[in-house]
């Protein structure tokens, strides 16, 4: 994780998500999605290159009311209760964050660990992964229609 370029990456999803949004078989809509360290980075997407919907699983959210600012769509986001990192003071904080830029945010709770939606890790949860897939698959059908 702290050998990613942050400048390049930003270009090159920025680019992917502009190629995505203009490609014949689209409507125009786009979203993001991402687990854990890839989380942190569906949030960072969409503030680089506005999309209609971002979902984050368990990924890094301090971000400021002013770097919120960019975002166009609504925000997912999935967190466990026992996630030591991820936890409660950062998604409350991102929470309030988000208030103060008047950006729309949704946040799911899991009596869970940290990769509950993992299922190659050995904390994967099939009852949060399941319900966090199907939370998922209405948000996006709700926000690219």
């Amino acid at each position: 994780m702290g050998g990613v370029d942050s400048a390049a990456t930003t270009d090159t999803i920025g680019s992917w998500l502009r190629w995505l949004k203009r490609h014949d078989m689209v409507n125009g809509k786009a979203a993001t999605i991402g687990w854990c360290f890839g989380g942190g980075w569906s949030l960072n997407a969409s503030l680089s290159e506005p999309d209609d919907a971002t979902i984050v699983y368990y990924g890094n959210v301090k971000k400021s009311a002013d770097d919120l600012n960019p975002l166009h769509g609504r925000v997912l986001g999935y967190f466990a209760e026992r996630d030591k990192w991820i936890n409660h003071d950062m998604v409350n904080d991102f929470e309030a964050e988000m208030k103060k830029a008047g950006k729309p945010f949704t946040r799911h709770w899991h009596q869970a660990d940290h990769p509950f939606a993992n299922p190659t890790s050995g904390r994967y949860d099939d009852d949060d992964a399941a319900l966090a897939q199907r939370r998922s698959l209405d948000f996006l059908g709700q926000h690219l229609s």
